[in-house]
């Protein structure tokens, strides 16, 4: 079954990413529908996923995960610079 987590990070408001939408199966995909309409990027990686959905909503990804989420976010800003050229 199909699971996604939304994590959301603004640098002036919170001291790490946090968990905004999480599901499995059918909610994953209207989540994967509503981020590519939105144009958000996507990232795959199944084991963080798991560790995600577990997560309550709102609530703030826990220390051990700083380091991949860290490495998601540096790729997503270097996605964000390739399209603005």
């Amino acid at each position: 079954m199909k699971k996604v987590a939304a994590l959301k990070y603004q640098k002036d408001k919170d001291d790490a990413p946090k968990v905004v939408g999480a599901g499995r199966g059918e909610v994953a995909e209207k989540i994967i529908e509503i981020a590519k309409k939105n144009n958000i990027p996507l990232y795959n990686d199944e084991k963080l996923v798991e560790q995600l959905v577990k997560l309550e909503l709102g609530s703030s990804i826990p220390p051990h995960l700083y380091q991949i989420v860290a490495e998601i976010l540096a790729f997503i800003y270097h996605l964000d610079q390739r399209a603005k050229e």
